[in-house]
């Protein structure tokens, strides 16, 4: 391995030391101190985005003349001249990034790290912001467009009673109810042991996926398997350990259905589902697992159980608020040197008129 690249810049926040790849011992440190620290930005994250794609670690860590620190989870593209590639925290589907600071920036130091990564040569630099960041960071990112994004959160405060009562919608808690009734058994796995379970109900869902969005079922499972290989399933729930649950709901000896949560700190997030429909559905299997899901998340102390983004108004978005989810901005700052994000967006548009895909 290389040894780190060190950086001294002078920006209007005074000097700031510029370390890269950041040194996993500080990462580590800041990620501990600082509450708001999603899973998605830790240093088992950023190993699962380059053992699993084609990424090299391009982490910063930033020191200021205050003494200051924080780190930017980053990631670049491996084989490819910097020029043509893309720096991103995160690449699209590898969810939330952003900097992780335990010590209040200010607006300068804000917009210095941002006018650093404005002189880096990549082809595109993408930040997406965690929630607890979007204002300050967001107002920062001069220079940067703004690409809208939300996540669905339930706030844990309270406990699970008060979430329970208070945040669960009436029909979810007839679902639950209703699911907890029936022959359905389930367990929870932190070993990974339940890792071929679970793709081999993401194989299935991948089936009904492709009905509902009347998509060719053999673009479907090219589309979702080199999205998601079952190696990232087994890479995360490795290098997660005891912080990768694995949910699962079993009726007659078959999977049913299943979803995987992540933890760090104080946040929860649910990363995956997937289900056999014709054995899941009839007993509610997905209602209950994230109902015992959320309420482990309360158990362990967590703050928030993060869903996941959905698109606003969707069938989707509206299952998850029946947990009491609400919707948070999360946006991601861009800039490009060239616009391949919407000349790729026009494609994919043009494909899915073609085909009459059908957004869920």
């Amino acid at each position: 391995m290389d040894a780190p690249a060190e950086l001294l810049i002078r920006t209007p926040a005074g000097l700031a030391h510029i370390t890269t790849p950041a040194p996993r011992g500080v990462w580590w440190e800041l990620a501990g101190k600082d509450p708001e620290t999603n899973p998605s930005q830790t240093p088992h994250w950023l190993d699962c985005v380059c053992a699993t794609g084609p990424y090299r670690d391009a982490s910063r860590l930033y020191e200021f003349e205050r003494g200051l620190r924080l780190v930017l989870p980053l990631v670049a593209r491996r084989r490819r001249p910097q020029v043509l590639g893309a720096e991103e925290s995160w690449p699209v589907q590898w969810g939330i990034g952003g900097p992780v600071c335990p010590d209040g920036v200010s607006p300068a130091e804000a917009r210095a790290v941002f006018a650093d990564l404005a002189r880096q040569r990549a082809l595109r630099v993408g930040v997406r912001l965690r929630p607890a960041d979007q204002d300050l960071w967001s107002d920062a990112a001069t220079g940067f467009r703004l690409e809208p994004h939300m996540t669905q959160m339930v706030d844990l405060d309270g406990g699970f009673g008060a979430v329970w009562e208070k945040r669960f919608g009436r029909r979810m808690r007839r679902e639950v109810r209703r699911a907890e009734r029936m022959d359905v058994e389930v367990e929870v796995d932190r070993t990974g042991r339940l890792v071929p379970a679970f793709y081999h109900l993401y194989r299935k869902s991948i089936v009904r996926w492709a009905e509902q969005q009347h998509e060719p079922l053999a673009l479907a499972r090219w589309r979702r398997t080199r999205e998601f290989p079952a190696r990232r399933l087994e890479e995360v729930a490795s290098r997660f350990g005891e912080g990768c649950a694995i949910w699962m709901a079993w009726r007659g000896g078959e999977p049913a259905g299943a979803c995987i949560v992540l933890r760090h700190g104080g946040h929860a997030k649910m990363w995956r589902s997937a289900m056999d429909r014709e054995l899941a559905h009839p007993i509610r299997a997905i209602p209950l697992l994230y109902r015992l899901a959320i309420e482990d998340a309360c158990e362990a102390g967590c703050r928030t159980f993060d869903m996941g983004e959905s698109a606003p108004g969707s069938s989707l978005a509206e299952f998850k608020a029946g947990f009491g989810a609400e919707n948070f901005s999360s946006p991601r700052c861009l800039r490009e040197r060239l616009p391949v994000t919407a000349a790729d967006r026009r494609l994919r548009t043009a494909v899915k008129r073609l085909i009459r895909f059908e957004d869920p």
